[in-house]
Formats: structure tokens, sequence, C-alpha cells
């Protein structure tokens, strides 16, 4: 029997996600720190969906998280055909006013137990007929945000790293997709430290998190290399490809500005 592991799957863009491949009638293992919160969404799907859940609460912003994460499904008999890394999260700031120790918790989380747990899945998502990576990034992973200058350059990271990887397997089994959304209705702002200013201006394009999932569930299924939801976001994206750097990085800072 087959599952899907979802990082980050207790709120946002991971419990949508969750509840989109639900629909599809995948079983799921949701991975992340709330305990209360997965058991309540664990009891929801598996109602509501009829398919089979475990979940794990557990910290991914520590350095062993991956290795905890894989010792948990492998001891309970588990076969993923699915892995989405999704949790992640931003920290506002100029980097020299940020602790570098929160700046190191927000990386361990955004990219080094996002590469450990993909490597260590990989070998036993290549031995099912089909498979599928969907990494979450940001349309922030397109151009360098200041005050916001480690998560933009970390969502680049995952946006790189995933068709690096998708290119090494292209002649496997395993698709590789990178979801890059734009403002969603989530707590990211709050996470992230932001004002009450910045938190209205993103309203305004917020797209929501059932939306985005169901667009990167269906992308990741097509098996997309980049599936970015929206109008609007795919034209911001297209524009920055377009324009010079010094002025898509005016308006970033303009935006953004603390």
């Amino acid at each position: 029997m087959n599952y899907a592991l979802i990082t980050g799957a207790s709120k946002g863009i991971g419990k949508s996600i969750a509840q989109a491949l639900a629909a599809k009638g995948n079983n799921l293992l949701l991975v992340s720190r709330s305990e209360e919160t997965l058991k309540e969404l664990s009891t929801f799907i598996t109602q509501h969906y009829k398919v089979k859940t475990d979940y794990l609460a557990i910290d991914l912003a520590t350095a062993d998280a991956a290795e905890r994460v894989y010792n948990w499904h492998t001891g309970k008999g588990y076969t993923i055909n699915i892995l989405v890394n999704n949790a992640g999260y931003g920290l506002w700031g100029k980097f020299d006013s940020l602790s570098i120790e929160s700046q190191n918790e927000m990386l361990q989380l955004n990219v080094l137990t996002l590469i450990q747990l993909t490597h260590k899945l990989l070998p036993d998502l290549k031995k099912h007929p089909r498979a599928y990576i969907l990494n979450v990034a940001s349309t922030a992973a397109y151009q360098a945000v200041p005050t916001l200058s480690l998560y933009a350059a970390s969502k680049s990271f995952v946006l790189l790293f995933t068709r690096g990887i998708r290119l090494e397997l292209k002649d496997t089994n395993v698709s590789v997709s990178c979801l890059c959304p734009g403002p969603t209705a989530t707590d990211f702002v709050e996470r992230a430290g932001m004002s009450e200013y910045i938190r209205k201006k993103s309203d305004t394009f917020s797209m929501t998190a059932d939306a985005v999932a169901k667009i990167g569930v269906i992308g990741m299924y097509k098996g997309k290399p980049e599936i970015i939801p929206g109008l609007l976001n795919k034209i911001i994206v297209i524009v920055t490809a377009l324009v010079p750097k010094f002025i898509t990085e005016k308006i970033a800072t303009d935006l953004y500005k603390k």
C-alpha cells in the first residue's frame, strides 16, 4: 500500500495539498510540528476521504529530522510513492539584524532537511512504477528580495535543485516538480514577523491555499518542471526575467522595506 508523505502538513499549503491528494485516493503520512493539529487533520481526512493516514509530530528544523522521519516510516513498513517537501518559512529583516542562529534554523528547514529527506527517500521512490517529488518554493525564487534575502535565496536553491535532479532522473520513473506560489492566504506573513502594512498589501493579491494546492497537485501529476499558480504570478515571473534586475530589486525593496 502506497502513501504520500507531506512535510509541513498541519496548515496552509501543506494541509491543502494533503486534502487534494486524499481527494485523489492517496493514503497520507502527515509530518509537522503540531501533534494536536496533525491528529485532528488525520482524523478528518480518514473520515472524509476514506483513505489511510498516519502522522509524525517533529520539528523539521533540527539537524536529524530527515533521519528520524525516514526511520519512522520504514519502522512502520510504509511505502512512499509521493514526497511533498512543503515545510518552510521566512524571516523578515535585514540580514545583520537577525540572529544567525534563527537564520541557520530557517535554512536547515528550507534547504537541508528537504535535501536530506529527498536523498533518503529516492531509493524507495525508484522502486515504484511511477513516483513523484513535489518541492514547494516561491515566486521569491526568481529574484533577490531585500529583508527576505536568505528566504528568497533558499527558495531559489529549491527551484534550481529541483530542476537539476529532475534532469538527473529523467530516464527513471520519478517525476520531480517545483511549486512556486506567490502571496497565499496562510500564516507566512505572521510567521516571518512582517508588519500589518505588508500583510494588508499581501492580502490584496493572495490566492487561497486550496487553489494553490489544487494547481500544484495537477501540475505534479502532469510532470511539469515548474508550477506557478495564478495568471498574475506567471506574469510577474516573466517580467522579472525580462527587465533589468535593479528594477525588480527596487520594487521588492519598496514592497518589503522595514
